[in-house]
């Protein structure tokens, strides 16, 4: 009986190729967003060194703890956890094994303990958009085809609690309408890094006017798009670039079509409207469980985070106070 050979490259491939592939692999490891942050992060501890002339590769712990507690004056201390995450990334891909910014380091450790006491360690999400934000967003919509792409992502973003890159990866070969409504395939996202995917379904709305389903069919009728991706970048005069948006682009968007609401647009963002579905189901009602399944979480602790300040006032014993 003859072995297997169950080789994942070819024998004939050179070393040179196999270094190469190897370095493909460990970039794909992190998605682009994760490695983005890791850059500016590394830029940033680098120019912070250079200014006071201390060696940022290899740093010493001392200077590491010195950056934190000076970036500390103007970052959530989350972003600080992640500026450490970053200086070890930057260490390890030079070959040092033992990082200055791993909290193994007693001064480091304390440091952000420090800081964590001091600044806490909440984070600060933008603030939800409920229905009744959605629906007056809606109504100030612009006319043309630029109104008919910001109505449809509006209602596609809400409706489906994506997240901003989600809602630029979209393409029209990820869209299956049916009698129900339509159904999304989301390939990869934040937390599927291994690309094994989700299917979120969009039902008919009650509402015409804010119906993402027919919205989506709108804006796909009106620009005649039938392949590539499904939000795109609309020209001052209406014409509709091939290319799709940028996921760094929808906030910007939806504060544009907030401000035509007059909403305050300061607090919001591309996130505004995956913590609006959730606040707003849980809000309604909605069992965390179907939330979950709409949203891709795997975390209740996770979840929960997003359930803002309208689930506090539906449910609080103040108001069994006879007050």
């Amino acid at each position: 009986m003859q072995p297997h050979n169950c080789s994942l490259v070819s024998h004939s491939a050179s070393l040179d190729e196999l270094i190469l592939k190897a370095k493909a692999f460990v970039v794909s490891a992190k998605a682009p967003a994760t490695l983005k942050a890791y850059r500016s992060d590394w830029r940033d501890f680098e120019a912070w060194c250079r200014m006071r002339r201390l060696q940022a590769l290899p740093a010493s712990p001392q200077t590491v703890a010195l950056y934190i507690t000076d970036r500390a004056s103007s970052l959530a201390s989350g972003t600080i956890t992640r500026r450490l995450t970053s200086i070890t990334k930057a260490h390890q891909s030079a070959g040092f094994a033992d990082s200055p910014a791993s909290t193994r380091n007693f001064i480091v450790g304390e440091t952000l303990k420090g800081i964590r006491r001091t600044i806490g360690t909440a984070q600060k999400g933008k603030n939800p958009l409920l229905a009744d934000d959605i629906r007056a967003i809606i109504t100030a919509s612009a006319s043309g085809p630029q109104g008919l792409r910001d109505r449809a992502l509006v209602l596609v973003g809400f409706a489906g609690a994506f997240r901003r890159s989600e809602l630029a990866r979209i393409d029209v070969c990820d869209l299956s309408f049916n009698i129900d409504g339509v159904v999304i395939d989301v390939r990869v996202s934040k937390t599927d890094q291994e690309a094994a995917g989700r299917k979120v379904g969009l039902p008919f709305a009650s509402d015409p006017d804010t119906c993402p389903v027919l919205a989506l069919r709108r804006w796909l009728a009106l620009t005649q798009i039938s392949e590539g991706p499904v939000f795109r970048k609309v020209g001052r005069y209406g014409h509709v670039s091939k290319r799709g948006l940028n996921s760094d682009s929808i906030g910007a968007m939806l504060k544009r079509a907030a401000a035509r609401a007059g909403m305050r647009v300061e607090p919001l963002g591309g996130h505004s409207l995956r913590a609006g579905h959730v606040t707003q189901a849980a809000m309604n009602g909605v069992s965390e469980r179907v939330i979950m399944r709409q949203t891709g979480h795997r975390s209740t602790a996770t979840l929960r985070r997003y359930i803002r300040m309208g689930e506090m006032f539906r449910e609080n014993a103040a108001r069994g106070l006879g007050i």
